[in-house]
């Protein structure tokens, strides 16, 4: 009787253990201005959101914006499916979104975005030469008609915050109006990722290829 009471007593003590660390998971956050909290130090809202996070398979992890994005678990939890539409289902081809992304950041002197975006722009196919030329602030050279359609667009709606008829015409005959909404879309969506990176100072390796910062 008194090895099955110590059996029962330890099966119970295991339980209440895994219990206890699947309420509280160890969070690996980094930050800057914005602390990573621990999970204890969340509210219910911020351990809610975490949970659900956990349980859907997505751990939270150092890199990106989870941490800033925590201090508001509606923001983030509404954003997500926009984010994942824009960067991986919207049809415009992943380098030429990579463009705009990229061009956003450096807009901001946006170095994490610019820093974590980079080995992805070399993925979707954008050449070493036209990434390093983007971050010295220069016209790639080389480009095919939709990469300098692309280009020309955001870089014209960037430093005159208006586009003129001809770029219009250009992004619409080339892409169609979906297209350019959607990149439209895509670009306000890093804007707001950059600006947070960049008020919470986020800290970035440093002695990354291509650093840039924003333009004068």
């Amino acid at each position: 009787m008194l090895a099955k009471l110590i059996v029962a007593g330890t099966v119970g003590a295991l339980i209440g253990a895994a219990v206890v660390a699947s309420a509280a998971p160890e969070l690996n956050l980094r930050g800057g201005r914005f602390k990573p909290p621990t999970y204890a130090q969340l509210n219910p809202e911020q351990k809610a959101y975490v949970d659900k996070e956990i349980a859907e398979g997505r751990n939270p992890g150092p890199n990106g914006p989870f941490n800033i994005t925590l201090r508001s678990p509606q923001v983030a939890e509404m954003g997500r499916p926009l984010t994942e539409y824009l960067r991986f289902k919207a049809p415009m081809e992943r380098k030429l979104k990579e463009i705009a992304v990229m061009l956003t950041a450096r807009f901001w002197g946006g170095q994490y975005v610019w820093y974590s975006h980079r080995q992805q722009a070399l993925d979707a196919g954008l050449a070493p030469a036209f990434i390093s030329a983007m971050a010295a602030g220069e016209r790639p050279a080389n480009m095919t008609p939709d990469e300098a359609t692309v280009y020309d667009f955001v870089i014209e709606l960037l430093q005159t915050r208006q586009v003129s008829d001809a770029s219009f015409k250009a992004m619409v005959d080339r892409f169609g109006e979906r297209q350019l909404v959607e990149m439209l879309a895509l670009m306000g969506h890093f804007h707001t990722l950059t600006m947070m990176f960049v008020v919470d100072k986020y800290p970035v390796p440093q002695g990354g290829p291509d650093e840039i910062k924003a333009p004068r």
